[in-house]
């Protein structure tokens, strides 16, 4: 986890190119397939958000309102002939104070409930992601990075959730919005309203003059900022390879130009952004003079009132927000669709069979393994074991060598059934190991890797992670059998020390140990070794192979190595070469046949 790329931000401003699907209608249709359950939610935060709209447009008219009224009683005073009707001017301003009151409710009600929509549509996801990672082929994992799997549980699922909280609502009041002020500006003025609408274009057109010079520098922008983050990113990593090169210098030139460049393309692009909102203010106040003075010479000639000036005014400068926020979530939703997207291909794709009917019961497995004339590849054009036949009996210890992509760790995959044959058969207890689920027929077999896995806990409970039941007296044991209980005493805490999250706290061979120790609790009837020695020193590996053979007792024990002297005390030795077995037998029968294995074997102790 700890290699886990982090996820880059995109550098910004509202012209910044966003990510698109590639199929946008398909994924928008998925997705309200998707929180279909949700619907009725759904269409109540839709009403909210129309009515909370409504009553908000309103407002501005009737307040209107307690300005004529205060001009006209002004009048009135000035003229003698009455005083201002600060009654009725009372009853308008509360009038308006509850017209925004009941838009505030209906505001909160959408806002409570899309949050919980949301949130639960994102629960649901993260939880058919996690399901679905079990249920999938182990050649999908390794033909990806984890970062990439990752990023589909944090990334995508966060841009979607945001995306799906905004967007809706947004849609909905930016539309109600623009409606409902176009309407009231008309009921007040169409000559104003003429005025008011042809400065959108004016606007449009030289908003779009920008975006036609900053998109490039936008690209370039985030084209750099990648070269920068990766030459940093490997300037950290191989800090210690610069250094013995001495190729600080030449490092920093090159960081040197290409930050230069980041920089050029990058106050380029937040320039030419940062007009854009000076250049709209320019042109709208140049359309509210136009208003104002329009305004002036109908209400002169009384075919408006004082206060519908300044009502329309307020439904001017407000007027051009919901269309920016229309725009601004049209590239959201475009991102949640993207994002929505990579989920559902996730989601869809192709899935490992788990079950069978009538399954095999693995609880009575002994041990006894063939493989029958085994075919297979990881690509159908290329295979690479070609005919791999073998039969091994209960409680042996088979070694399986050969140089690097020989098909060692191939044949390990075969008979977990990480994948399956493409031809022949492997047979466990003269069972085909499909007549097995899936599931049911890895818990018949315990591993021992290179690379020792131990998570962030407590010593007793990782070794307790081979089996959940078992009793304290039963883990000291297996440490005991695994030859750790002495090292273990010895630590802070003991048993009960909590191993950190890179469980450096402990050394590579006690790590070791104690995987072996875990796999010892879980007494599978069949054994996987695979380079369970290689990295660590002589002396170590020396207590680990006393471990494993412990480990090993009355167990058919398949084991993967490439330090030839650890497997001498084999039963049978499958020596396996470009995916064939070349030679089989016992170590002294192998070197006097003097062929490959004996080549091996004589390579490793040469000058």
């Amino acid at each position: 986890m700890a290699d886990t790329p982090r996820p880059k931000r995109r550098p910004g401003g509202p012209m910044a190119p966003v990510e698109k699907a590639k199929n946008f209608k398909g994924t928008i249709k998925k997705l309200i397939k998707y929180i279909g359950k949700h619907k009725i939610a759904v269409f109540i935060v839709m009403l909210c958000a129309a009515f909370s709209t409504v009553f908000s447009v309103i407002g501005p008219k009737i307040l209107g309102n307690a300005t004529s009224e205060l001009a006209s009683g002004l009048m009135r005073k000035i003229q003698g002939n009455g005083s201002i009707d600060l009654q009725a001017i009372g009853y308008i301003l509360l009038s308006v104070l509850l017209l925004y009151a009941v838009s505030a409710v209906f505001m909160f009600v959408q806002g409570w409930l899309m949050t919980g929509v949301t949130q639960k549509v994102c629960y649901r996801m993260r939880r058919d992601i996690s399901e679905k990672i079990n249920r999938m082929p182990l050649k999908y994992f390794e033909s990806r990075t984890y970062g990439e799997v990752l990023s589909r549980i944090t990334n995508d699922v966060d841009t979607l959730g945001m995306g799906l909280n905004q967007s809706i609502t947004q849609i909905i009041t930016s539309i109600c919005t623009v409606v409902g002020i176009l309407v009231m500006m008309l009921s007040i003025s169409p000559l104003m309203t003429l005025i008011a609408i042809v400065i959108l274009p004016v606007s449009a057109f030289l908003i779009s003059i920008i975006v036609k010079f900053s998109q490039k520098h936008f690209r370039d922008q985030q084209k750099y900022l990648g070269v920068v983050n990766g030459i940093v990113e490997e300037s950290y990593g191989g800090h210690l390879i610069i250094k013995a090169y001495n190729k600080e210098e030449e490092i920093l030139d090159d960081f040197e130009k290409t930050n230069n460049l980041l920089y050029q393309s990058a106050w380029k692009s937040q320039f030419l952004s940062g007009m854009m909102m000076p250049l709209m203010m320019f042109v709208s106040n140049i359309g509210y003079a136009f208003v104002a003075l329009t305004g002036s010479i109908l209400a002169i000639n009384g075919v408006i009132q004082i206060g519908d000036i300044q009502a329309f005014i307020q439904y001017v400068k407000t007027f051009t927000q919901p269309i920016q926020q229309i725009s601004q979530v049209v590239n959201m939703v475009q991102s949640m669709a993207a994002a929505a997207e990579r989920v559902f291909e996730f989601l869809d794709e192709e899935e490992e069979i788990q079950t069978v009917e009538n399954p095999v019961d693995v609880k009575s497995i002994k041990g006894d393994v063939e493989f029958e004339n085994v075919k297979f590849g990881y690509n159908e054009n290329k295979i690479i074991i070609h005919d791999f036949s073998a039969k091994i009996k209960q409680g042996q210890r088979i070694a399986i060598v050969g140089p690097t992509g020989a098909g060692k760790t191939t044949i390990v995959k075969l008979l977990m059934r990480f994948y399956d044959v493409g031809g022949g058969a492997v047979k466990i207890d003269g069972h085909n190991i499909k007549d097995f689920n899936r599931r049911e027929l890895r818990d018949a077999f315990g591993m021992v890797l290179q690379d020792a896995w131990l998570f962030n806990g407590s010593i007793m409970e990782n070794i307790r992670y081979g089996r959940l039941d078992a009793t304290d007296e039963e883990v000291i044991s297996a440490l005991k059998a695994a030859h750790a209980d002495r090292f273990v005493r010895t630590l802070p805490g003991g048993y009960n020390m909590v191993l950190n999250e890179d469980t450096s706290n402990v050394s590579q061979g006690q790590k070791q140990l104690l995987t072996i120790a875990r796999t010892i609790l879980a007494d599978n009837p069949i054994l996987i070794l695979d380079e369970a020695t290689s990295s660590v020193d002589t002396r170590t590996e020396s207590r680990i192979q006393k471990a494993m053979n412990n480990l090993m007792k009355g167990r058919t024990s398949f084991i993967i190595a490439h330090r030839l002297s650890t497997i001498k005390d084999a039963d049978l030795i499958l020596v396996m070469k470009d995916g064939d077995i070349v030679e089989q037998g016992n170590h002294d029968e192998l070197l006097k046949k003097d062929g490959f294995y004996a080549e091996l074997y004589n390579s490793q102790f040469e000058e």
